[in-house]
This record gives structure tokens, sequence and C-alpha cells, in this order.
């Protein structure tokens, strides 16, 4: 190929292109040559194979004038040529030129016609022309003509008077402008008296007048400045439309509206007033919170205006917490309204611009209105959402900047009031439930409440070791609702009403009758006031009066005090219905009925006045009123209802232990009472110490050591100890029994209190965890009046009646007589002596402490069962025993039986049929004996040998001896 083209480039030849762009249009056209015409001739004459070749030829050939032909197909050539092939190649483009010639041949003899008959029409065209020419020269030359025949005066007076004209409008024009370059001053005066709507208008009338006279160049000048003015009334009225976001003034706000809407701008304003209200929020918090830091830091160190809110607000000291966050409630609450009465200004404004109009251009301006009307309402519907957001985040970043769990309890309360009061107004604001409020006092309140806990249980066991368990003096009508934790339950009966409806005190409640709705925060703070205002409630109204002085103060209030004993409408109606476990299916003695409630002032020990009076000590009352606050926190926070509840069960689960450990636990007479504790009280206990109670285990050296993780640990109370001035040894008290009676009937007075609360701590607990408070109540509660068994056991068990000396006695009785005898043994005597002693002993008890019925049952019930439990013993040990022996232990215990009725009320006498049993068994054949083993196990295997051994000899042989002592081996075989 480089070949070729440098042969062509030596021999000066030019490619076929270059020489065609040599020749001239003509000759590029040229007429084919007699030579190529009869070539064209021979080539068939087929229109469609003409077609075709011409369709063969490549698109490139077509693309544009500059193609170079020659250039291309020599790129086309192959490497290695080839004659032939060339030759064919060449025919071939041969053709298609011969097929293109023919064609533009063709096309040419086609048009022929179309030619010659444009050329006439040149022609005709040229001699019109030249007609046109003569006329215009005619023409030119009578126009000059007429010139010369007008005089130049007359035209003078014309311009004359024309010029007299534009001189008088001029000197109009000049006036205006003067007075235009003078409206600066006027304007400034409007600004200053804050009339932007007149200053508006002004300023644009001056505009269109100076736009009338824009074609004198010191109005250019004036333009300029009327523009400058304009924007200078713009950021005057968004300074105007800023001081609205603290403090709304309908007339402020209405001129400030009425400017944008001279300035079209109402969709503008919109958006400024929100951004505005954002910026308002920022700036009020931040100065709130910067003049409390300042103020506590005493000193006028600038570094603290350069901090970030998030950051200053870890500053505030716990001293200044409370009153801050306050203030800082307030001047939100002051925007808020602000936004609120600003959406009341433009909904009255929709209302009074709704009439219809006719007229064609008000119709156009009141379609533009209402898409005003309409973004205006939809952006303020919007704002109010971003609004209490950006309250929302600055309340939060407040809360979570201190840490409150060292707080005072009432510090804290105040804090949940507040925040309550101010989700309140989140709702009533855009029907926000506040989510990242109630989020952050949330873990704020369980941080705090942990703490508090933790403290307060530390403080109930110093209590607990310090009680001496003397009885609290209170009046006979005493009920938690007197005391001052409890008010909150009065305010609100029913508590399902929202707690931050309950934290309205009496001067911001607008309460009238039952049919009248409660007012809202904002209808009712509109124009003045502020619902964070901090009430301090009259300490001289809520002074309790609960304690009772010296007795009673009359004679009459004893009478009175009597008259209600009898009566019980005081008593919750909670605690006049029996309570059934539904697993175990025990009544517990918690709840008196009627009658027992009606004798109780013949049938207590209650020789004291005032016997009616409650039976509780200074930590029962505590305890009662920590319960009160725990309540008041979960009343006003209902999302940590749960961990609230879970603490005030371990107040009383401690309680209960502490009452358990002081009188109850006894490893001595625990294992051996005669089903003393119950398992649902033993499982209780048992949880108790598991989960509550920090156990003490002696490491190297003998010192105690802790157990257990260290978060286990703060989560547990270390065992509280009894106090030493706490005697629980000396019989003439009945070893400790008036403080026996104190602790025991306190808690089960406790107990009772959480019934008459249990209504209310199911209203408050979450759904999902009430099975957690009837557990509690079933479990737990509901087990206070069981531990008056083993508490009073001991009293019966430390020889309150002298067991030894009875079974000496029974002893030295003979058993094997052969008479009858109709004089019973003086083992009965002594034993009821015994008796009557300790119903004078329980007596001198009840001068001081109120003795209950059921505390005298049980009593008496525990040492009636040690008596007769005394009385088989004694029977047991005979070993030698006739049939007249057996009929005298019927007699000795017939005898016992009936002077003891005489001592007690109580039916029937306990272990009665333990008694009879065990003697009738004497009787009984081999057999019946051989049942008899099996059946009652009650009985011991000294007890039951014995029975064997005694009998050995009237009715029962060796043989049936042998088989009976192997039965009760195999009974005491998986035993050991």
């Amino acid at each position: 190929m480089q070949k070729i083209k440098s042969l062509m480039a030596r021999q000066g030849l030019k490619s076929p292109q270059e020489s065609m762009a040599d020749l001239s249009p003509v000759e590029n056209f040229r007429i084919p040559s007699k030579e190529e015409l009869r070539e064209m001739r021979e080539q068939p004459i087929d229109p469609q194979a003409e077609q075709e070749i011409i369709n063969s030829i490549q698109e490139v050939y077509y693309s544009n004038d500059s193609f170079d032909m020659v250039q291309h197909e020599l790129e086309k050539l192959p490497p290695e040529l080839n004659l032939l092939e060339l030759e064919e190649y060449r025919d071939k483009l041969k053709r298609q030129q011969a097929a293109v010639s023919k064609k533009v041949a063709d096309l040419i003899l086609e048009k022929q016609p179309s030619y010659v008959k444009e050329l006439e029409r040149v022609t005709s065209l040229q001699t019109n022309l030249q007609l046109a020419a003569v006329i215009c020269t005619n023409a030119r030359r009578q126009l000059s003509i007429s010139k010369e025949d007008f005089t130049e005066a007359s035209l003078g007076l014309l311009a004359n008077q024309r010029r007299r004209q534009l001189l008088t409008g001029l000197l109009k024009s000049l006036r205006t402008i003067k007075t235009l370059q003078r409206t600066d001053v006027r304007l400034s005066e409007m600004l200053e008296e804050e009339d932007y709507p007149g200053a508006i208008q002004l300023c644009l009338e001056c505009q269109k007048a100076a736009s009338t006279f824009k074609h004198y160049s010191c109005i250019s000048e004036l333009n300029s400045k009327l523009q400058d003015t304009l924007e200078q009334i713009e950021e005057q009225l968004d300074v105007a439309l800023s001081k609205t976001c603290k403090h709304f003034d309908i007339s402020h706000y209405t001129r400030v509206q009425l400017a944008y809407t001279l300035l079209e701008k109402t969709q503008t304003a919109m958006d400024q007033l929100h951004m505005h209200f954002t910026q308002a929020i920022h700036n009020t918090v931040f100065q709130v919170v910067l003049g409390y830091v300042e103020l506590c830091a005493g000193n006028a160190d600038t570094k603290f205006q350069k901090m970030q809110y998030k950051d200053l607000c870890t500053h505030i000291t716990p001293d200044s917490y409370v009153p801050c966050l306050s203030d800082l409630c307030k001047a939100l609450w002051e925007v808020m309204l602000s936004y609120h009465r600003t959406m009341q200004w433009h909904e009255e404004q929709d209302k009074e611009e709704a009439a219809p109009t006719t007229d064609e251009v008000c119709a156009a301006d009141t379609e533009e209105a209402v898409v005003d009307h309409s973004y205006v309402k939809k952006k303020l519907e919007h704002g109010l959402t971003r609004i209490w957001q950006e309250v929302q985040l600055k309340v939060k970043a407040y809360l979570l900047g201190t840490d409150m769990s060292n707080f005072k309890y009432d510090d804290f309360i105040v804090v949940l009031d507040v925040i309550s009061r101010l989700m309140q107004v989140g709702e009533e604001f855009c029907g926000s439930k506040s989510e990242l409020l109630q989020e952050s006092i949330k873990r704020q309140s369980v941080n705090y409440f942990k703490n508090y806990h933790r403290t307060r249980l530390e403080e109930l066991r110093m209590f607990l070791e310090n009680e001496t368990w003397e009885l609290c003096p209170v009046k006979s009508n005493f009920n938690i609702a007197q005391l001052h934790e409890f008010k909150f339950m009065g305010q609100s009966r029913s508590p399902s009403v929202s707690p931050s409806r309950q934290v309205l005190s009496s001067q911001d409640q607008v309460l009238s009758s039952q049919d009248q709705e409660v007012l809202s925060l904002f209808q009712h703070f509109s124009q003045e006031g502020n619902p964070f205002e901090r009430h301090i409630d009259n300490k001289d109204e809520e002074t309790e009066d609960v304690l009772a002085s010296n007795g009673y103060e009359s004679d009459e209030l004893e009478k009175c005090v009597y008259q209600d004993y009898d009566s019980d409408s005081d008593v919750p109606d909670e605690l006049k219905q029996d309570y059934v476990d539904e697993q175990t299916g025990d009544v517990p003695l918690k709840s008196a009925s009627r009658e027992t409630l009606r004798s109780r002032k013949k049938s207590d020990y209650s020789l004291n006045k005032g016997s009616n009076a409650p039976i509780l000590t200074n930590t029962t009352l505590n305890v009662i009123r920590l319960v009160g606050k725990y309540m008041q926190m979960m009343n006003i926070l209902k999302p940590i209802a749960f961990d609230v509840i879970h603490c005030v069960s371990q107040l009383f689960d401690y309680y209960l232990y502490a009452v358990y450990a002081f009188f109850g636990r006894n490893d001595m007479y625990e294992s051996s009472g005669p089903g003393l504790i119950s398992s649902r009280l033993r499982t209780t206990l048992n949880r108790i110490q598991e989960s509550l109670i920090q156990m003490e285990s002696l490491g190297e050296g003998g010192s105690s050591v802790h157990g257990g993780p260290v978060e286990e640990r703060k989560e547990k109370v270390p065992s509280p100890h009894l106090s030493q001035l706490v005697v629980l040894t000396a019989s003439e008290t009945l070893y400790g029994l008036a403080q026996r009676v104190v602790a025991t009937e306190s808690l089960v007075f406790l107990a009772e209190q959480f019934e008459f609360l249990q209504s209310h701590l199911d209203t408050m607990m979450p759904a999902a965890k009430k099975p957690f408070l009837q557990q509690f109540y079933s479990q737990t509660v509901s087990t206070a009046s069981e531990l008056r068994k083993p508490i009073y056991w001991v009293v019966a068990d430390c020889k309150a009646l002298d067991y030894e000396q009875m079974l000496l006695l029974m002893a030295g009785v003979k058993w094997d007589i052969r008479e009858i005898m109709s004089q019973h043994n003086v083992y009965v005597d002594v034993l009821l002596k015994e008796f009557e002693e300790f119903n004078k002993r329980l007596g001198d008890v009840s001068r001081h402490v109120r003795v209950p019925l059921p505390v005298s049952n049980v009593l008496w019930e525990h040492c009636i069962r040690l008596a007769n439990r005394t009385l088989v013993e004694g029977y047991g040990n005979v070993k030698k025993c006739s049939n007249e022996g057996r009929a005298l232990m019927q007699l000795d215990f017939q005898q016992f039986l009936m002077k003891l009725e005489k001592l007690t009320d109580m039916r029937p006498i306990p272990d009665k049929d333990f008694v009879e049993t065990y003697i009738k068994a004497y009787y009984l054949t081999e057999n019946d004996m051989e049942q008899f083993i099996k059946n009652h196990r009650e009985y011991s295997m000294k007890q039951l040998a014995n029975l064997v051994n005694v009998c050995l000899g009237s009715h029962i042989n060796k043989k049936a001896r042998q088989k009976l002592l192997a039965a009760i081996d195999d009974i005491d075989r998986p035993k050991r």
C-alpha cells in the first residue's frame, strides 16, 4: 500500500477526489461521453437491478464532501495483492459508477421542462423590477416639489408648542422626584413606630413612581436607595417576627403578618418563623442554664459562654438543679404558648377570610390567599411536632447532664412532677407521648431509685437493729390515709387517673362540677400564670396527727372509741374478705370475721385503755411511710412501676424476715415443732434469704467475709441483729411475749395495709408484670399471720409450763393397779395450776400490750399441744400398766380437759384425739395394733415400742411382739 502511494506521488498523479476538486462545478457534473453512454446502454436496463447496484454502494461514500475515496479504497487492500481479485473489484466499482451516472442523467432529463418554465419566470420578474424603479424615481421627484411648497414658519410654530408641553411634563416630574427624595425621612419615622405595613406600602408606591421616571439618570440612584430601604424594612420585620416567639402580642403579630402580605412573602414568613422558634428555644434554655451555672460558679468566667449546651448542663449543682429545671420549663412554656397563640391567630384569620367573593379580581386574590393559607396551616401543624421535639431534646440533655442518684427524695419528686407536667403540656401541644422525655426520666428514675432503695434498706436495717419493739401509741382510728405520704390517694380516688392530672395542685386545677370539663393548660394559662410555678404545700395544714397522747383525752372519747370498735364501718372492704390462696387453698388469719371483730373487746387480753388501737412500732410506721413515698414516685412515673413495686415487696420481705430472724428462728425447736412453719412460709423465707439477705461467712482469722459477686452484694442487705436491749429469756415476762406480740402483730398490721393497697398497686402495674404482684400477695403477704405459730411456740416451749416436773410426777404414778380409781392423780392438778399461772402472766403482759384474740389462741394452742404431747410422752414411759391403770389414764385426761375448758374458750382442745387415741391403743388386738402402727406416724418410735411392750402378756404374745417391733423398725428405717 505504501509503495503504491509513494509511486503516485513521484509521478505527480492526483487522486480521483483531488482531480474532481480541480474541475468547476459544471465540469464535475459533465455530460457523459459517447463511450460512457455506449457502456451505459450496454448495461442492463432493469430498474430493479440498477437500484440494487446503487444500494450496494457503501454508506461511507455519502458521508461528506471531504471524503477521500482513493484513500479509502487503498486502505481496504489486503497485505498480499491478487490481480484477479483486484480486477473483479474494479469491475464492481465501474458498474456502481455507471449505475450512478445513468441515474444522474435520467434525473437531468426528467427535470428539463421545469428548468425551462423557471427560466421564463425569472425573465418576467426582471422586467417588472425595471418598471418599479421608474415609478420610484417619479415619486421622489414629486415629494421634493411638495417640500418646497411648505413654509418653515408653520412647522417652527408646531415645534415650539410641542417643546412647551414637554417642559410642563418635565416640571411635574421634577416635583415628583423631589417628593420621592424626601420619603426616606418618613420611612424611618414609620419604622420607629413599628408601622411596618405603612412603611412597606409607602416604599412600594415610591418604587412604582420611580419606575415611571426611570429614564432620568437621578432616578436610578433613588431606585437603588428605595431597594436598600425595602431590604432594611425586611430585616427589621424579621427581627419583629422573632420577638413573637417569646411574648406573643396580637396587634404586633397582626402588623407583621400584614407587612409580609404586602411583600407577598407569607410563605417565607412562615419558614422564618419556625427558624426563629427553634433559635428561641436554643437561646432561651442556654441563657437560663448559663445564668445558674455562672451564679453557682461565683465568678465571671467567660468559659461557660463558649460551651455547648449539653456540656453546660453538666455544671449544674444539685442545689440549683430543681429551680433551674423549673425556670427552664417556664421559659419553654412561654415559647410553646406563643406558638399555640400563633396558631390560634391564623385559625381565626382563616375563619374571617372564608367569606365568598363575586368580584373576579377578588376571586383571583382569594385563590392565591387560599394557597398561602393552606401552606401556612400545613407548616404550623408540622411545626408542632418539630418544636416539641426541640423542647424534648433540650430538656433531655438537661436531665441526663446530672447524676440525680443522690438527690433528696422531695427534690426528685419535684423533678418528676415538673417533667410529668411538661409531658402533659406536650400531649396537649401536639398529642405527643413524649418518648424522649419518658426514656430519659426513666433512666434517671431507675438510677435514682436503685440508689434510694439501697439507702432505705440500710436505714430499715438500722431501724430494726435499734428497735426495742415497744408499742407506738397511735389513735384508735389510725389509717394510712392520714399520713402525708398517702395524700395523693385522696386527691385521686381512682388510681386510673393520669398522674399528670394528679400532680396538678389545687391552685392549678380549674374544676367546677363533674359535668364540666377540666380546662387545658393552654386555656387556663393563656393570658397569665405558668403551669410550672412551684407551689409550696402548706405544712401547717398537712401536719399529721396520728399519735395518741397519754391514754385518751376524756372518758367520752374512750366511749366513742369503744363504740367505734364495735362497728366495722371503718374496716376496709379488702380486710373484710377472706383471701384464699389458689395454690394451697389455705385461708390466712390476716382477715378477721365480723363476729371476731365484735368480740375482740370481750375476748382480747385488753385491760389497758385504747385496746382497739393498731399494734405497730416506729419501724412499722417508717416502712408504711416509705411505701407511700414509693407509690408517689410510681404514681407520677408509670414506666418504672414494676421496679418500684419490686422494691416495695423487698421492704415487706425484709421486715418479715427480720421478725422471723429475731423471734421465730431457733434450731433447737424449729425442726421439732409440730408443723409450726408451713411449706409456703418456709419457701418464702428461703426465697427472701437467697434473693435479699447477704449472708456472712467466716474467712481466715475468723473475720467475716461477704460472699458473692460485687453486683449481687449490692442488691442484698446484711441480715439484721436483734437489739441487746430486747431480752427474750426472762420467764417473768413470758420470754419477751410483749415484744413478740408487738413485732408479730405489727407485721400482720403491715400486711393488712398491703392488702388495702393491692388494688392501687395492681392498677399501676404493667399487665405483663401482674403475675409477679399476684404471687407476692399470695406467697408472701398472706403468710404474715403464719409467723405467729413459730414465734409464739418459743413462749410455750421455753418452760412457760414446767413440763419436766409433770413427767417426773407421772413417772411416780403406779399404773399396774388392780382397782378402778375414782380420784385423779396429783400431776393433773399441778398441770392445771401451771395453766392458771400462765393465764395470770398472760394477763399481766396484756396490761402493757394488747394481746389480740388470734395471739392468745395461738399461745393457748401451743401450750395445750405441748401439755398433751407431754402426757403422751409420760404415758409412753410407763413400764407396766393394767386395764385399771388405763382407765386411770382416761380419768386423769378427762379431769384435765374439764378443768382446762374453764380456763380457755378454745374449742376444740388441740391434740385431744392425740392423747385419747394413744390411751385407747392399749386395747387393740394384734392385727389392729399392726394397722395402728402403720397409720399413726405422729407418735415416736419409742412411744409405739412402749405401747407394744406394755401390752405383752395381756393380749399380745412374744411372737406378735417381735412382729410388731419389726414393723416399727421398718417405719423408722427410711428416717435413718
